[in-house]
């Protein structure tokens, strides 16, 4: 089983750590900055024009407060990029995976991060005893819905990838994961739009996947 890491893990701590920094309409420039942060993943993989997670992070934070007319000195950045390794869980992420693992599952997120960001994000929360393996895109050199990207969990399980269950937070991210032929349900936690297939199977919590796999 992999894990998209925003299944586990709650992407608007970003915005709770905008709103200690950047005084003026917070909110907005943190749904700009991850907006633009996504869209440079998308169109570095289908560029072929790969790097890392963390200096994307860093990339379009700047870039994000140059549009925004924000002045951010060297701490306020520093403060601002070190969120994405210090996440606050979702209430119900440890008890799942400790469910997952008793049936004898082995365990994994597949995550755009790099492998730096991977560790000390699952080692802030003390979750990484929990998973098996860590599975960063950046072994593959690109970014989710790149099939490259999926093809890895066959790699490191060492298993077809129909033998292979991944939880996708956002709808795009079940796309790509169901049409590469893994076996993908939604963590729809945010109340999504639509996963570009009406077939994936979803569900607002990790309870629902628990219920899926079932």
């Amino acid at each position: 089983m992999a894990f998209d890491l925003f299944t586990l893990f709650d992407p608007r701590t970003v915005d709770r750590r905008t709103a200690t920094v950047i005084a003026d309409d917070p909110a907005a420039f943190a749904v700009a900055w991850k907006t633009r942060l996504f869209e440079h993943c998308w169109l570095r993989a289908s560029a072929g024009s790969y790097v890392a997670f963390d200096r994307l992070v860093t990339d379009t934070l700047a870039t994000t407060a140059r549009g925004r007319k924000v002045q951010l000195s060297d701490a306020a950045r520093d403060h601002l990029a070190s969120v994405f390794t210090e996440l606050d869980p979702w209430p119900d992420t440890r008890e799942v995976l400790l469910a997952l693992r008793s049936r004898g599952l082995r365990l994994a997120p597949l995550a755009n991060y790099a492998p730096r960001m991977i560790r000390g994000l699952l080692a802030s929360a003390k979750l990484d005893a929990l998973f098996d393996l860590q599975i960063s895109t950046d072994q593959a050199r690109t970014y989710k819905p790149d099939p490259r990207a999926y093809a890895l969990a066959e790699q490191r399980f060492g298993l077809p990838r129909t033998s292979i269950a991944f939880a996708a937070f956002g709808g795009w991210d079940a796309w790509g994961a169901s049409r590469f032929g893994l076996r993908t349900f939604w963590v729809d936690r945010l109340d999504g739009v639509d996963t570009l297939d009406a077939s994936v199977a979803s569900g607002p919590d990790l309870g629902h996947l628990l219920g899926w796999l079932s």
